[in-house]
């Protein structure tokens, strides 16, 4: 069965469309398997990683609206086990729709429970918004990884954020944890940034990841061309900082390959 992990920050710009693309795709590279799912109508990951949303056939709104089977909406990427599950604008309607619907935070849970025994990872990329899509994927989710930017008002708007995951946690998900949060944004040369990793650290201290993404333009350039950034440019600072990121992710959850003999270091 797949770990869930949902990246939620109802702040937009905030780099969860980033991460979702960069860690799966880096996942896959160390030979996961991973499934996206766009949970966002604006489809960002969808056409990030190469897709017309205009062609799109069956997305994420299909099988929570219409019940269709997650397998029949599954794309591939161009790297071998990293797959997404799109989006669509009708999502927009989707909370609407779901609001007569019996237990209607947890139909995405069901959903992923259809695709979940196929995967290693299920990253789930919300919207900027705490509404019922959002609640339905914290629901379904094992774990959020929260990005905060380094940049002027970092914090504000967490607080809701985490008192939405105390809610979720005490109603309708008592296993949802922390996975943690991640600095992205990052410019060393700017007193800011690093006020802000320092604030970020003192509050949350060993909930924050210990890779921290930094400002890279390849990592602005790489969706244009429908690419992770990994594929755009391997040697790029961005897509280092998430492979090292899926390396942190991997030894968090003692999922690494390598074996005892390799994790000790010699003198």
């Amino acid at each position: 069965m797949a770990k869930i992990i949902a990246l939620a920050n109802q702040k937009g710009g905030v780099g969860k469309t980033t991460t979702a693309i960069n860690l799966a795709s880096s996942l896959a590279v160390l030979e996961y398997k991973v499934l996206i799912i766009d949970a966002d109508p604006q489809a960002n990951s969808t056409s990030g990683i190469g897709y017309d949303v205009r062609s799109i056939e069956n997305s994420i709104y299909e099988c929570i609206v219409d019940g269709i089977n997650p397998k029949d909406a599954v794309l591939t990427s161009d790297i071998e086990g990293f797959d997404i599950i799109p989006s669509h604008i009708d999502l927009v309607g989707a909370e609407i729709e779901m609001l007569n619907l019996s237990n209607r935070e947890k139909i995405l849970s069901n959903v992923l429970k259809k695709v979940s025994p196929d995967y290693d990872f299920i990253l789930i990329d919300c919207s900027p918004s705490l509404g019922l899509i959002t609640v339905n994927a914290l629901t379904a989710a094992d774990s959020v990884i929260i990005p905060v930017q380094c940049e002027y008002f970092a914090l504000e708007g967490l607080g809701k954020l985490l008192n939405t995951i105390k809610i979720i946690q005490s109603r309708l998900n008592t296993e949802l944890e922390i996975e943690g949060f991640l600095l992205t944004m990052y410019d060393s040369r700017l007193r800011l940034s690093n006020q802000v990793v320092s604030e970020v650290r003192k509050h949350f201290q060993d909930m924050v990841f210990e890779t921290i993404i930094q400002r890279n333009t390849k990592l602005g350039e790489a969706p244009s061309y429908g690419k992770p950034a990994i594929l755009y440019d391997a040697d790029s600072a961005g897509a280092i900082n998430y492979l090292n990121l899926a390396r942190e992710l991997l030894q968090n959850n003692n999922m690494t390959k390598m074996s005892n003999k390799e994790k000790i270091i010699s003198e």
